[in-house]
């Protein structure tokens, strides 16, 4: 199974398809799960291998799609007594497997790279390529005199300016796209519009402030909205008194970087906030009134009614413990958790 999850999870790589790679690193019987035991969850929460029982599948598909909405990895501890295994950088759940072992999970999330897409033949281009694919950019080249001989480096490379597929492998989800317009004086305004068509996170144009401004006012008489114009970096890159292809490179991928590491806080600092629910609210999770565990509610497989509500469970035998004896677990309350993004969000 090992080698089996392996080869699955180097296909998706190579197609640029985000999945989380899970492993075993510790378990206390009698858990079923042995130290070194796999799993690989995709993006849409699809499980493929083994980390013990069943039980534990929900959690770790959980905190598996949290890994790929942060892009940080995490160590899961599942175990009888939480509170005695509480410590700093782990995450912690209540085991609620029959047998009553601990195991703990290391989850990495495998994410595309980002694409760095770059417009132009001149050498600027050329060195964006090279540098971009030793920063650990998936690299894109596109002119109309671009051949595959100029960008070893590209994964790809386009002479349509237009063609469907430059923005991201045919149906892939997008990685961050950041795209460098270096045509320098050869269809400069072509490109940029390409480039402005692909919505990218970053938009730099290698140009002085003079030849850009000419650009502008060309670009606006086209009917290139103000706003997408501000967006533009122009002259693109920071100031280190480059001179050469490579220190232009250098100091454009420095703007990109730097722009990376600004938002990435933001982002953090907005997805800790917990807007105030409206009346708009969805239910998307319950609580198992039998362990405690949060139960995503779409696609539930374990689901029990009773006095007219359903129940959600996270296995099989929390279902079973629950038919038995209904009325000892629902003193313990199971009100459900709802979303607070509004219409269609989730918890």
């Amino acid at each position: 199974m090992r080698t089996e999850l392996l080869e699955r999870a180097a296909g998706l790589a190579r197609r640029g398809e985000p999945f989380v790679l899970a492993v075993v690193v510790r378990r206390r019987p009698a858990s079923s799960a042995q130290a070194g035991d796999m799993a690989l969850i995709t993006a849409a929460g699809e499980f493929e291998g083994w980390l013990g029982g069943s039980c534990t599948q929900p959690t770790v598909v959980r905190e598996a799609r949290q890994a790929l909405a942060d892009g940080k990895p995490r160590l899961v501890v599942l175990t009888p007594e939480p509170a005695a295994e509480q410590r700093p950088g782990v995450a912690v759940f209540p085991m609620t497997c029959h047998s009553g072992g601990s195991v703990e999970i290391y989850l990495e999330p495998i994410l595309p790279a980002p694409r760095l897409l770059v417009f132009g033949v001149s050498p600027t281009a050329r060195a964006l390529a090279k540098l971009g694919k030793a920063m650990g950019y998936a690299v894109t080249a596109a002119d109309p005199a671009a051949e595959p001989a100029l960008f070893p480096e590209a994964e790809r490379v386009f002479t349509d300016l237009a063609h469907p597929e430059l923005a991201a492998p045919p149906g892939l989800p997008g990685p961050p796209r950041f795209a460098v317009v270096a045509t320098m004086g050869e269809g400069d305004e072509e490109a940029i519009r390409a480039a402005l068509a692909l919505a990218p996170a970053y938009l730099g144009v290698v140009a002085s402030s003079r030849r850009f401004a000419q650009i502008r006012q060309s670009l606006a008489a086209q009917g290139v909205s103000g706003e997408a114009l501000d967006a533009i970096h122009s002259p693109a890159g920071i100031a280190i008194g480059a001179h050469t292809p490579e220190e232009i490179a250098l100091s454009v991928l420095a703007e990109i970087v730097a722009q990376q590491r600004a938002e990435a806080p933001a982002r953090e600092a907005e997805e800790r906030e917990e807007p105030a629910p409206t009346e708009t609210t969805e239910v998307t999770e319950a609580i198992d009134p039998v362990c405690g565990m949060s139960v995503t509610i779409a696609g539930a497989r374990h689901t029990a009614e009773h006095a007219g509500r359903t129940y959600y469970f996270c296995c099989g035998g929390c279902r079973q413990r629950f038919l038995t004896a209904p009325a000892s677990f629902l003193a313990k309350g199971s009100a459900p958790r709802v979303s607070t993004g509004g219409p269609g969000g989730t918890a």
